[in-house]
């Protein structure tokens, strides 16, 4: 079979056009299927399908965006805008809002004259405690906004610096007092941990033996005679030493494990490193705890703040309550040094001690704060209500006459920072009211005082200040006529004699009129 074939066309100037132009066409088009696909942003591929340069409104995911570039471009590209997907809407993202600036509080107004009372009478204040030196919870309140220990005590002692003193030099401290041990209910004391003596005999008393103590009084012809016996016995209740004794015995631990209990003491803080010195008296015992003065701090920082407080807050509580007790310190005169309550600084002995309170004790042992060459007393209370006051007008007489004595680190400061808030605003009694009470009702409290009994109540004179506006003095007008007073004893008398149910004047930073805060 012959097989017809179409003939070839030769080439021709036509058919060279078409063929160039089909190649042209071709490789055209092969380019437009290159160059996308090499336009994809490596900084994209945590958004994939992402484009940028031609196609960049195709867009798989119209919230994501390409990390930004560092380097800047020569000549950027016009970027066009995304054509968002059918599928939602992505919601935008928010402005962030500026953080608002306090607003600083204002400085009360205090009475510029004598304040005539209603029928009724009710007291506003700020702080708590007599307000010189550190306040506590100003303290805190610094060390949240980043000040150092340094910092808190260079701000309310102004002047001292930093310095060291032996961790242990001797501190008396008075842990039981009155007691009046009749044979019926004798002082009990006991060892505990370890072996321990006592005045008077060589005998090393086991743990946990028991230490009783007994008054008795003789009259012959008319004359008293007081004798004190002391007995020992083991755990077991056997008797192992009886003697009288007199003066000032006193109960040591003879190993380093040894701790010491008064279990006559009403508190459950009853155990103390360090000894015991019986003061054994006419009618009444007492007892004396002495130690070492850092371990008596271990008994102290945590029951004066609490260890949850900041770092630096606590710090400058060690250092405070360190130097106040080196400041107390009297080796040769007295029985002893210290109260273990506020009228010093409050003590608990080793159930007191926290771990938190041991480490930042040991980790700057002896630390004071002096003034030129001198311990400073660092005084230290609650609350400021914003301000601490100068001593002098802190530690008046019973009439409200300021001291004369005016200690260089003891002055008043405004306790607020940048913005005018105060550091220790955050402190449950930044702000108090008393309860309201008639005004003969109040007559009647005050009136069961010789200082403050001026018959019926009619005006208060509660201008006398000092700088952080704090009362030094009071003046009551009355029916049958006028006392002045300190404010310490009208606020005594008042918190006093008060119903029980009655809120108390928490300071000396009081007046009849509200106390304006933003």
């Amino acid at each position: 079979m012959v097989i017809a074939r179409t003939a070839r066309p030769l080439p021709g100037p036509d058919r060279t056009a078409r063929w160039l132009a089909a190649a042209l066409l071709a490789a055209l088009l092969l380019v437009a299927a290159v160059v996308p696909a090499l336009a994809v942003d490596p900084a994209s591929s945590s958004a994939p399908g992402t484009l940028v340069g031609p196609d960049a409104s195709v867009s798989v995911d119209p919230s994501a965006s390409a990390a930004p570039d560092p380097t800047a471009s020569p000549t950027p590209a016009p970027t066009e805008t995304p054509v968002p997907t059918p599928t939602g809407t992505p919601e935008p993202t928010p402005t962030p809002e500026p953080t608002a600036t306090p607003t600083p509080w204002p400085t009360p107004a205090w009475p510029t004259t004598t304040t005539t009372l209603g029928s009724s009478v009710k007291f506003y204040g700020l702080g708590y405690g007599h307000g010189v030196g550190m306040s506590q919870y100003g303290a805190r309140g610094r060390a949240l906004a980043g000040q150092s220990a340094e910092e808190i005590l260079a701000a309310y002692f102004r002047g001292t610096t930093l310095s060291t003193t032996s961790p242990t030099r001797t501190v008396r401290v008075l842990v039981l007092t009155g007691y009046a041990a009749p044979s019926t209910a004798p002082l009990v004391l006991f060892g505990r941990g370890g072996t321990w003596g006592f005045t008077g005999t060589d005998l090393a008393f086991p743990a946990d033996a028991k230490l009783t103590a007994w008054r008795a009084t003789r009259t012959i012809d008319g004359v008293a005679t007081t004798t004190w016996r002391t007995t020992v016995v083991d755990s077991g209740g056997a008797t192992l030493y009886s003697a009288v004794t007199s003066g000032k015995p006193v109960m040591s631990p003879l190993e380093p494990g040894t701790w010491l209990q008064v279990d006559s003491r009403t508190s459950r803080y009853d155990t103390y490193r360090g000894s015991l010195t019986l003061m054994l008296g006419k009618s009444t015992s007492g007892v004396v705890n002495t130690l070492g003065l850092d371990q008596y701090l271990r008994g102290v920082v945590p029951a004066e703040m609490p260890t949850s407080w900041p770092r630096e807050a606590l710090r400058a509580q060690t250092i405070a309550a360190r130097s106040y007790a080196v400041k107390e310190l009297n080796p040769t005169t007295g029985n002893y040094d210290m109260f273990d309550t506020t009228r010093s600084q409050v003590y608990r002995g080793i159930e007191g001690e926290r771990a938190v309170t041991d480490a930042l004790i040991a980790a700057e042992p002896g630390a004071v704060i002096r003034y030129g060459s001198g311990v400073v007393k660092a005084f230290f209370f609650s609350t400021g209500g914003g301000a601490t006051e100068n001593n002098e007008y802190a530690f008046v007489s019973s009439k409200g006459k300021p001291g004369t004595s005016r200690v260089a680190y003891l002055r008043g400061i405004t306790d607020r920072n940048e913005f005018g808030v105060p550091f220790d605003a955050a402190a449950p009694s930044y702000a108090w009211t008393s309860s309201t009470l008639t005004r003969a009702r109040l007559s009647i409290m005050l009136g069961k005082d010789s200082r403050t009994r001026v018959g019926t109540l009619l005006k208060l004179d509660l201008r006398r200040r000092g700088v952080s506006g704090r009362l030094y003095q009071v003046v009551l007008y009355g029916s049958t006529g006028s006392k002045t007073v300190s404010a310490d004893v009208f606020r005594a008398v008042y918190n006093a004699r008060k119903p029980s149910s009655a809120r108390p004047l928490r300071s000396n930073l009081f007046d009849t009129r509200p106390i304006p805060r933003p």
